[in-house]
């Protein structure tokens, strides 16, 4: 079976819509989304409603949660705190209903899919580099095989023995026996990598064979839908340059 995993999407559609185009020519049997649908960007529900009938399963992202009610975003600055409360007060309710009912986490055999660590699921924790993978030795015995994770907006990959971490480079790898894996898949809609492509992947478990991939889309028009709302301007800005 070959999987379309991608994450964090934040309500852009331009990116979404570029990433639905080049997953079509890619033979995916599912696909699989890892969270942030909302936040950011000036299309909540065109993404919730695209990723709704698009998806196998979608994650719960912290950015959703707090647009569901289901998570305290107070300590938030204030520019990301006033984009959730915009997407809070414009989705719709099927949407609202859908963000309301996603789970944390959903495990298939030996690959699980969460937004954050899957140390503390509700706590949203980051994985950017190696210290934090190393964390994951704690849970050792209840580890999957593979975890696919978003949040970080990065394309990272780490693989784990029982006692220490290393860091994949490679963009297309197979996952070799002995080993667990961890692997962000980047973001669709807000990269934060100094590369403005929007990022999706493809996981194919006959194989066991793991591509990063990126494309271009319309970053002028997801971010003129910003500039024209009443969303910050540092959010279109952003997508300019990848960060």
């Amino acid at each position: 079976m070959r999987i379309g995993i991608f994450s964090d999407v934040h309500a852009n559609l331009e990116a979404l819509n570029a990433v639905m185009r080049a997953f079509a020519e890619e033979r995916i049997d599912k696909y699989v989304c890892l969270g942030d649908t909302v936040g950011y960007g000036a299309s909540p529900n065109e993404t919730c409603d695209l990723v709704r009938k698009t998806v196998a399963f979608t994650i719960l992202g912290n950015h959703d949660a707090a647009v569901a009610g289901r998570m305290d975003y107070s300590y938030y600055y204030d520019a990301a705190r006033q984009a959730l409360d915009l997407h809070a007060a414009i989705l719709s309710p099927d949407n609202m209903s859908w963000l309301r009912a996603l789970p944390y986490e959903v495990r298939e055999g030996a690959i699980a899919y969460c937004h954050g660590s899957p140390i503390n699921l509700e706590e949203f924790e980051y994985i950017f580099a190696t210290e934090q993978a190393a964390r994951c030795l704690e849970i050792w015995d209840r580890l999957a095989e593979v975890t696919f994770i978003g949040h970080s907006h990065l394309c990272k990959a780490f693989a784990l023995t029982s006692d220490e971490v290393h860091d994949v480079v490679a963009t297309h790898f197979q996952i070799r026996k002995g080993y667990k894996y961890i692997i962000s898949v980047g973001s669709v809609g807000q990269p934060r990598d100094y590369d403005n492509r929007a990022s999706y992947t493809i996981y194919d478990t006959e194989e066991r064979v793991f591509d990063f991939k990126r494309i271009e889309y319309d970053i002028e028009g997801a971010a003129r839908k910003i500039f024209e709302s009443n969303l910050e301007r540092n959010f279109g800005n952003r997508l300019f340059i990848g960060v």
